[in-house]
């Protein structure tokens, strides 16, 4: 995109702040960002101007990457909702149309009980979904939860803030932020100098929530933002997912009201959201692989094999030994063939787990 258009896109964003549907009727009614400029009249306009020219500057110091909503790199997703920004301002490891994504929203004063469901379900995702990122806002409780166990995982975390990229809200989250530039990163539709003020919360939920092929309320008192990302992912036609509290718990009456409208579907763990999305897991590719990899194996190779890979911590030899019936020799001289090929590898206490898992 030519510097020029991308500056009257921006202007045109500052003039009318959280109202996407204004800019994009702009855009489109007088063809580009451009004409539009010169056709509208506005008391604003130069200052607006003037903002969109120094971040046209910020971008290019900071190598900011920008998503235009007319152009290939904008996220897919995204696109698909009516109100969805025009202009997404980017930075660190983007990959924003790979994979899968998974909204995980939730309270701000989160229970600890919450937490470690939030961090239990990343971890469970990142161990059985290949290519899952993780998106939510940095917010304390459950936001800062999902991210901090994308990075614990190693898999990617969007944050999306509701202020521009020349700070990060609350600052206390900082080095969370910070590491999800290497794996991940920060996405925004607002310029550097917009202040995270309230109304901004309440339009990047849409973010959250249209980014996402499956959104996860883990906690939610009967009030709050997470039950605006809920709301929204229904309108986007996402699936939404709420864990279930105590009726008595006030952290989880938002999310047991969801499940009781049948806004959102009932899930205990990551295998429940897995099974209702009907997504692949790493198990079963490995699965699909096992015909060839069998056509080099002999009969009790495959057995071996079989055995060690059905065992998420892995066979010890005894019992390898007593499960397929063969002598101990014959199976451990056969263990190290498969070892020298790479199927399997031996840890400390005479136990071999799968490299194929």
């Amino acid at each position: 995109m030519a510097i020029e258009e991308l500056k009257y896109i921006i202007a045109l964003g500052c003039l009318h702040m959280n109202n996407a549907r204004k800019v994009r009727g702009l855009i489109t009614t007088y063809g580009n960002a451009e004409m539009a400029w010169h056709e509208i009249t506005h008391e604003d306009k130069a200052a607006a101007l003037t903002h969109a020219q120094r971040e046209i500057e910020f971008i290019g110091q900071h190598g900011i990457a920008t998503y235009y909503y007319k152009e290939s790199n904008y996220p897919a997703r995204l696109k698909e909702c009516n109100d969805a920004p025009v202009l997404l301002f980017g930075k660190g490891n983007l990959q924003v149309n790979e994979g899968k994504y998974v909204s995980i929203v939730g309270t701000r004063s989160a229970t600890e009980r919450g937490k470690e469901q939030t961090r239990r379900l990343v971890l469970d995702l990142a161990e059985r979904v290949p290519n899952v990122t993780i998106v939510s806002g940095l917010a304390y409780g459950i936001d800062v939860a999902a991210h901090r166990a994308a990075l614990e995982a190693g898999i990617p975390t969007i944050i999306v803030p509701a202020h521009g990229l020349d700070r990060i809200y609350p600052a206390l989250h900082r080095p969370v932020a910070i590491a999800a530039l290497d794996n991940g990163g920060i996405l925004t539709e607002y310029p550097s100098g917009t202040e995270p003020e309230r109304l901004n919360f309440v339009a990047r939920n849409r973010i959250v929530a249209g980014l996402a092929d499956a959104v996860v309320v883990v906690e939610s008192k009967i009030k709050g933002g997470a039950l605006i990302t809920a709301y929204l992912a229904g309108d986007y036609n996402r699936n939404l997912y709420a864990f279930p509290g105590r009726p008595t718990d006030v952290s989880t009456q938002g999310c047991n009201a969801l499940i009781k409208s049948h806004r959102a579907q009932l899930i205990e763990n990551a295998d429940d959201l897995i099974q209702d999305m009907q997504w692949a897991t790493k198990h079963t590719a490995v699965q699909a692989e096992l015909p060839d990899l069998f056509s080099d194996m002999d009969d009790l190779e495959k057995r071996l094999f079989q055995l060690i890979g059905s065992s998420e911590d892995g066979k010890h030899v005894n019992e390898l030994v007593e499960e397929t019936g063969e002598g101990y020799n014959q199976v451990a001289s056969t263990l190290m063939m498969l070892e020298m090929n790479g199927y399997i590898k031996q840890i400390p206490g005479d136990i071999y787990v799968s490299t194929k898992v």
